[in-house]
């Protein structure tokens, strides 16, 4: 079963989240800033991490982005107590892969984990293969992306959704037809989410960010040739 750590400063909060999860079958560790769990995630093997922004010591912000800068590509689902959109935007370009604005519903919680379980654990795939467009190739067997021939580092939504796009070569996708197939028909997110992951997305894939292109008034379009 997966193991996921827990961290946010407030007790309660990582027992309340703890019991529900292991309810759900799950191994759960805690941890009570991101000084610590960075610790955790550096030194451990995690499935998953639950990570709330405002900590002290050091920021579940600031954590996120040591991670990803270290190449901890952990999923992670973030926790936070405002909901403006700057914190949820931030969040995902950090290299988050969903977020929870408390206070939350346990259930819902659980659901989105279950969600991004679903799509980033490792499953014997005999479709599995490696797909290859110009200087861009997508192995989906080991998840690696390489550019020029140079491994390049996504987080493990970043390469959900560029497998998606790239299976549908040549086909205009709509936002919402993204949200559902990427991050699952259940997923309450908005047309924004779908922006910035592909913005994050095209910076990472460099020469080949022409690739991804943006259809007005629908949403994006993996088309190889669009600038030849």
């Amino acid at each position: 079963m997966a193991k996921i750590l827990i961290v946010d400063d407030e007790p309660r909060i990582r027992e309340l989240i703890r019991e529900h999860l292991q309810y759900a079958g799950y191994t759960c560790e805690e941890a009570a800033d991101g000084s610590a769990a960075l610790a955790q995630v550096t030194s451990s093997s995690y499935d998953l991490v639950i990570l709330d922004l405002m900590m002290p010591f050091m920021d579940g912000m600031t954590c996120l982005r040591e991670m990803r800068s270290r190449h901890i590509n952990t999923p992670v689902i973030i926790l936070t107590a405002r909901g403006e959109e700057y914190d949820k935007l931030a969040g995902l370009e950090g290299g988050a892969d969903d977020y929870v604005v408390k206070p939350f519903s346990p259930r819902e919680l659980v659901a989105r984990v279950k969600a991004v379980l679903n799509r980033t654990l490792a499953h014997p795939d005999t479709a599995a293969t490696v797909m290859t467009f110009g200087e861009l190739s997508i192995d989906t067997a080991s998840h690696t992306v390489k550019v020029g021939g140079e491994e390049v580092s996504l987080t493990p939504k970043e390469f959900d959704l560029l497998v998606f796009l790239a299976s549908n070569k040549g086909i205009a996708l709509s936002r919402e037809k993204i949200l559902q197939k990427v991050w699952n028909y259940d997923y309450f997110g908005e047309d924004r989410t779908v922006d910035t992951h592909v913005k994050m997305l095209r910076g990472h894939l460099g020469a080949c960010r022409s690739y991804i292109v943006t259809v007005w008034g629908i949403g994006y379009k993996f088309d190889p040739d669009a600038h030849r």
